[in-house]
């Protein structure tokens, strides 16, 4: 049986592992086993934190319209629902948008939906 050589196959796989863990601390960035672990942790962390982004985000345009929403005199649930029986598709993040690049737009929205 013929002998199998692969130390440099083997090189060039330690070699990109350690370049993924390069900033890590300790033996983290400097070991391979350790390495590994590292990156297999620091994935699942980054999968994770991709789906609490959304979730972070909805919830930061749902407080900034329902605090918008106050000053005028009416609750967030209020006027979701209110936007709703109007026929109004908008979502929250379009809203937030609005609310955010044209306050005078916002108002006019909150003030068509408020004769419902």
């Amino acid at each position: 049986m013929a002998r199998i050589k692969r130390g440099v196959v083997s090189r060039r796989r330690h070699n990109k592992l350690l370049g993924l863990t390069k900033g890590y601390r300790g033996t983290k960035s400097r070991l391979v086993k350790m390495a590994h672990e590292a990156s297999l942790h620091a994935g699942a962390y980054a999968y994770h934190g991709r789906k609490l982004r959304k979730r972070d985000f909805r919830t930061l345009w749902i407080t900034r319209i329902s605090e918008a929403v106050k000053q005028q005199d009416m609750s967030y649930s209020v006027f979701m629902n209110k936007l709703k029986k109007a026929h109004v598709e908008l979502d929250r993040k379009i809203l937030n948008d609005i609310l955010v690049n044209d306050p005078a737009t916002f108002t006019k929205l909150v003030d068509k939906v408020r004769g419902l």
